[in-house]
């Protein structure tokens, strides 16, 4: 299936910040429930995209009621989510920086 066109993904970054702002939640939240790399809104919209492409319009508004099921559960306790358990690459992210830190530390000595 086609991208979506400049002015959906305007209209769906519309929605997304309102989305975000009306739930209180945010990028770095939609991130986490998209396992995007990146809170930055043009990484967000391409992951989005990918759905769009890969699962068309039924596709990506199922994939956001997961997100917004995922997050109530969150909210009413169903769902213990631990920041380093909720995303492994977080997790492994923060290692690998510190893993470099190290690195550069005995280069240093």
């Amino acid at each position: 299936m086609a991208a979506l066109t400049t002015e959906q993904l305007d209209e769906l970054q519309s929605f997304l910040k309102d989305w975000l702002r009306h739930s209180g939640r945010t990028q770095a939240d939609l991130r986490r429930a998209l396992r995007a790399s990146s809170i930055r809104m043009p990484v967000l919209l391409d992951e989005l995209d990918r759905t769009y492409r890969k699962d068309g319009l039924v596709g990506l508004a199922e994939r956001l009621c997961e997100i917004e099921e995922l997050w109530q559960r969150e909210d009413s306790g169903e769902v213990d989510v631990l920041p380093a358990l909720a995303d492994p690459d977080d997790a492994l992210g923060q290692l690998d920086l510190l893993l470099e830190e190290i690195r550069l530390d005995i280069g240093d000595a």
